[in-house]
């Protein structure tokens, strides 16, 4: 990979802060914060098994068998994934441009994985017969629309108003980004995280403003606070105070309820994206790997698996199939803290290998149709309309702006 170091940006707090960019003007991949997306994959791979596969214990009962408790513990430690995910996509898209030629192509990567698998799991059988509807068909063939990945769904919105936010954080002084960032957040998390009753307008971090506030910080964390975290450990320290402080919350309301019958509705809301707990840990999981260097091979190889980790999300998580696999990988067989981590593993190495393969091969199919259709005059008239719109967003539109 060459990269032209001119065009780069680099923090006052060293190399682990910089984000350089390609001769084509995309950002290079960094190792550390790749090595970071495809953990987080796995963990959210993790959320799937434990929570779709009947693992968690159901914590209205007063016992909770051994394992079940184990997974919630286990959960506490995932569950930051998603949010890291987000922090990982807004960190760099503080020097991507909006391309409209990545927006399409990710729509018919989603649009693929939605329509061949849920067909094919329909006429194979695996999708029951009398659940095939006219509401699973439109799922199917509009998957961002009818929210079949509640992510991407919100990915995509995101990645629509990019320009807007990019030019909003451009002129925003560190103040300004401090105040805006703290407005959404009270309305999109404090408030939930300290209210003892379900907010009407709590989308549970499920939804297009929880990316925006997710969005902001990683924005605010590349701009002004790169240092912060002065060494990878206490990132670490960071996670895991706010892992502890998730399943403190989340046992202390199912004592609660065991004994008073009362908060029922709120009784998994530290579980949920857009809490505090959540936040904090994710931040400070994000934080650490910032400050790891990566290099040589492991670096190389990282960087050439991380691209394809989508693919493990839009496989699992078909609607054809999100609860069918945890069981084809032995979740009903759980009976103890032992096999429950064992074939929560084993799952997770499984799901994420053959997500990665079939994203590689969908990858490669794609390119090869590419190259075919370049020969046809009508494609490529197509390919240069939409790369002149690219070129309307192109170039630094982040800026530095002013302290």
């Amino acid at each position: 990979m060459r990269v032209n170091r001119d065009n780069g940006m680099l923090n006052k707090d060293g190399p682990t802060a910089v984000i350089l960019k390609e001769k084509n003007g995309k950002p290079a991949r960094l190792a550390n914060m790749e090595l970071l997306r495809c953990i987080a994959m796995m963990m959210i791979v993790v959320l799937h098994y434990l929570g779709k596969g009947d693992i968690l214990a159901d914590l209205s009962q007063p016992q909770l068998t051994d394992y079940g408790a184990a997974a919630w513990i286990l959960e506490c430690f995932c569950i930051v994934a998603v949010n890291v995910y987000m922090l990982i996509s807004g960190y760099f898209s503080r020097v991507s441009s909006f391309r409209l030629s990545k927006l399409l192509k990710l729509y018919i990567q989603v649009w693929l994985y939605s329509v061949i698998i849920g067909f094919a799991a329909y006429f194979l059988g695996i999708y029951p017969a009398e659940e095939f509807s006219f509401h699973y068909v439109l799922t199917l063939v509009l998957p961002i629309t009818m929210g079949h990945y509640w992510f991407m769904t919100a990915y995509v919105f995101m990645y629509i108003l990019m320009p807007l936010c990019a030019m909003a954080i451009k002129y925003m002084n560190r103040r300004q980004m401090q105040a805006a960032i703290a407005l959404l957040l009270v309305f999109n998390c404090l408030l939930k995280s300290v209210i003892p009753a379900r907010l009407e307008m709590d989308g549970q971090g499920y939804d297009f403003m929880w990316y925006l506030c997710v969005f902001m910080v990683a924005a605010y964390i590349g701009r002004f606070a790169g240092g912060a975290v002065v060494h990878w450990l206490q990132g670490i320290i960071i996670y895991f105070t706010g892992v502890v402080l998730i399943f403190v919350e989340l046992m202390a309301l199912h004592i609660v309820y065991v004994k008073t019958g009362s908060l029922e509705h709120i009784i998994k809301i530290s579980i949920e994206y857009n809490h505090i707990f959540p936040l904090i840990a994710a931040i400070g999981l994000f934080m650490a790997f910032l400050k790891i260097n990566i290099r040589g091979r492991a670096a190389a190889i990282i960087t050439k698996i991380s691209p394809y980790t989508l693919g493990v999300y839009l496989l699992h998580e078909n609607i054809a199939l999100r609860y069918k696999w945890q069981k084809w990988l032995w979740a009903d067989r759980i009976d103890s803290v032992g096999n429950m981590l064992m074939f929560t593993a084993a799952a997770v190495v499984v799901v994420f290998i053959v997500g990665i393969a079939a994203d590689v091969l969908r990858e490669r199919l794609m390119r090869g149709l590419h190259a075919a259709f370049m020969h046809l005059k009508p494609y490529r008239f197509i390919v240069g309309r939409i790369n002149d719109v690219g070129e309307l967003f192109s170039g630094d539109y982040y800026g530095q702006g002013h302290d």
